[in-house]
């Protein structure tokens, strides 16, 4: 367990403050072994586990664009808690996008079915940057009423918050949107370090104000996710990266609980096995860790000083492979199992994938996956 912390108190009614245990989420499987201890099963959640994979999703979805419905308190939770009924997983994650508080601060973005987000203008020069518009804290209302309506369904089941990474925004950013390799912002770093830095600040606080709204209306937990860090050499990703990620999370790292515990804050990217320890400094307590890599080597390269009992002082969230989510029964209930028994080596584990769920998946391989996992002792 952290040591308690000397921080600003989240209110009195949320989850992780509360006394009511029909609402408290400090005792949860997730909260649990985010915080290294040993919960009372093994927790699991999906990313993307409320998308394309469940018909009720795409029911409630017809005909609405995607920022649009992130923007719609009422229909953000309806999606977010649609997978908890289903499949029975451990945590809510947040349904929105990492490119919303782009659209909430002013920014000309959209999100183009088959595409991905589109910036009505790329953002490439200091003055592009200087003509940002600021994220402000009224616009985030939509955000705080999606939150406050989910945590009050969900009971003693938590809530995950997100963010984008101040990378990957910014890569969307400086290309107009999505890239293969990011060479613009990556030729950015090197050529132009000062717009660079000015551009990835901008994202950072656009990031953690983001991510603070969704902690103080009821989060449980925040993740910040990276979805291109992987592009980058570690010496790029120290120098011109992991500065702007530490100072998203800033935003965050003072809200404590009831006990003065921190918000347990997770640090997940794909591709990024070769960069796992710096972004692991960053400021997350958990670290996310993709199918590329094995639970047990990336232990190893997080350096984790064992603890008494054996295991290592960083707990980790994966990594089943989501190619596997349409092998036979059979192989994929092996994998699981092999994945499972690997994150004992963690002081913490919460079983995910190691990325998001393929719009292909049959919802129901998913439900049997958690079955299978909570079937297992801890």
């Amino acid at each position: 367990m952290s040591e308690p912390l000397t921080g600003t108190p989240l209110p009195a009614d949320h989850p992780l403050a509360t006394t009511d245990p029909a609402r408290s989420t400090v005792g949860s499987p997730l909260v649990t072994a985010f915080r290294g201890g040993t919960p009372s099963r093994i927790p699991v959640w999906f990313m993307r586990q409320a998308g394309r994979s469940l018909p009720e999703y795409r029911e409630v979805r017809q005909g609405i664009g995607m920022l649009e419905s992130c923007l719609k308190p009422e229909l953000a939770s309806e999606i977010t808690l649609q997978p908890v009924r289903r499949h029975d997983v451990d945590a809510a994650i947040f349904f929105s996008d990492i490119v919303v508080p782009l659209r909430l601060a002013g920014v000309d973005v959209d999100i183009v079915p088959g595409t991905g987000p589109v910036l009505g203008q790329a953002v490439r020069t200091a003055a592009d940057v200087a003509a940002l518009p600021e994220l402000t804290d009224e616009s985030l209302e939509p955000i705080r009423e999606a939150v406050r309506r989910t945590v009050a369904e969900l009971g003693s089941t938590p809530l995950i918050g997100f963010a984008g990474a101040p990378f990957t925004v910014a890569a969307y950013m400086v290309e107009g949107g999505p890239s293969r390799d990011h060479l613009g912002p990556r030729t950015m770093m090197h050529a132009d370090p000062e717009t660079w830095n000015a551009l990835a600040t901008w994202a950072a606080d656009t990031a953690g104000a983001f991510l603070r709204a969704q902690i103080e209306a009821g989060a449980s937990a925040g993740q910040l996710f990276d979805s291109w860090a992987g592009s980058l050499s570690l010496d790029d990703y120290q120098q011109y990266v992991q500065p702007h990620s530490a100072h998203a999370f800033s935003h965050v790292r003072d809200l404590v609980d009831g006990s003065g515990q921190p918000v347990p804050l997770v640090h997940f990217g794909t591709g990024t096995s070769e960069i796992l320890p710096a972004m692991r400094d960053a400021g997350a307590s958990v670290m996310g860790v993709d199918y590329r890599l094995p639970l047990g080597e990336a232990h190893r390269r997080l350096g984790a000083t064992p603890g008494p009992d054996g295991r290592g002082t960083v707990p980790l969230q994966g990594n089943i492979d989501p190619a596997l989510l349409s092998a036979p029964w059979e192989v994929l209930e092996a994998h699981v199992r092999e994945v499972v028994e690997a994150g004992r080596v963690a002081p913490g584990h919460v079983v995910n994938l190691g990325h998001g769920v393929p719009p292909t998946t049959d919802p129901t391989v998913l439900t049997r996956i958690v079955d299978l996992i909570h079937s297992i002792q801890p």
